[in-house]
């Protein structure tokens, strides 16, 4: 992820996405906890009808506590949107009202906290998020936890954790864009990276949620061998394989902007990756789940929230009908007879 940045009018702006019902048999019934939150809804579609305020929303990331689900993305203080059904939304607090000290010292000139990623362990929620300035690979990645993501809950506080990694001008690889991935053995890591030398990864350790001391290899696991735009990198587990997405191209240009999700797998968390033709990641390999259409531009940053066996990609777009607003967009994963996943706006665009 870069920075993006937007008129203050259209910050104010309030997009509600449009309507897509995809007849399908993949559609997902709501969790028991939130049917009665959506009356005359049995089923929801592949693609979510969004209300609400889904806008401006960059690099989101979804989790659920107790009936209510909860989006952190790139902004000041890192902004959280929350909802009782994940359809329809609005903003309920924010990560950070005062940064801590260290991200000034660490990076001057540091103004929006970038591509946060959250997941819980160890009775608390692990926030991971970026900072930086734009183009730069002097960056750095911290942490902020949090027992609980209710801010009316008189035990809602984040907890600066200080930093996890950081870069300088002379690395040839960037700290940005963390996702916090858990391996089927129950080992955390930390994977990363944005143009450069590509997608990184470290071995976390599970009591401090910082890089563990006994394992200092830098894996390397995906790269564009002369075309850095690789970043937004997220790893899920299905089906007996590691499946390793990214995003190719240009961000945060609006209507202009390149961005798609571009996906490789492995049986292993380190890799190799490869893609559907059996392509390395690590060369520049990668098969494309969306590339957008003609309102949703640029889609990209996805995550992919698990729920009731349903695997929702949870991703931005840039909204040609909004003046390029980034805007949160949420689907149902299909996944094809060859075990790839199939993006349901892809079936409707050929994109």
């Amino acid at each position: 992820m870069r920075k993006f940045t937007l008129p203050l009018a259209l910050l104010l702006l309030v997009i509600s996405s449009q309507i897509i019902n995809v007849t399908a048999s993949h559609s997902a019934s709501l969790p028991a906890q939130t049917q009665a939150a959506t009356p005359a809804a049995t089923a929801l579609p592949s693609i979510l009808n969004l209300t609400g305020i889904t806008s401006p929303v960059h690099d989101p990331t979804l989790v659920k506590e107790g009936s209510n689900y909860y989006v952190v993305s790139t902004g000041p203080g890192i902004p959280i949107h929350c909802s009782k059904d994940m359809l329809n939304w609005d903003i309920c607090a924010s990560v950070f009202r005062v940064y801590p000290a260290w991200l000034y010292k660490a990076i001057p000139g540091v103004t929006d906290l970038w591509a946060p990623d959250l997941v819980y362990w160890n009775g608390k929620f692990h926030l991971y998020y970026a900072t930086s300035t734009f183009g730069s690979n002097h960056s750095a990645i911290g942490l902020a936890t949090n027992t609980t993501m209710d801010d009316s809950n008189p035990q809602y506080q984040w907890v600066d954790e200080g930093e996890v990694i950081s870069t300088e001008k002379t690395d040839d690889y960037n700290a940005i864009d963390p996702n916090l991935v858990t391996d089927q053995s129950g080992q955390h890591w930390l994977v990363f990276g944005s143009f450069w030398t590509g997608i990184k990864m470290r071995k976390i350790d599970a009591t401090s949620g910082k890089l563990d001391s006994t394992d200092s290899t830098l894996y390397a696991l995906a790269s564009r061998p002369g075309n850095t735009a690789i970043e937004g990198a997220y790893i899920t587990y299905h089906s007996g394989y590691y499946f390793l997405f990214v995003s190719f191209d240009a961000c945060c240009r609006g209507v202009a902007s390149t961005y798609k999700i571009m996906v490789g797998r492995s049986d292993k968390i380190a890799g190799p990756y490869v893609d559907r033709a059996n392509n390395p990641m690590l060369t520049g390999g990668g098969s494309l789940v969306y590339g957008g259409d003609e309102r949703w531009h640029g889609p990209g940053h996805n995550m992919i929230y698990v729920e009731n066996g349903i695997d929702w990609m949870v991703y931005h777009s840039y909204d040609a009908n909004a003046n390029g607003i980034p805007t949160l967009r949420i689907e149902a994963l299909q996944w094809d007879k060859d075990g790839w996943p199939v993006s349901p706006s892809a079936l409707l665009t050929n994109k």
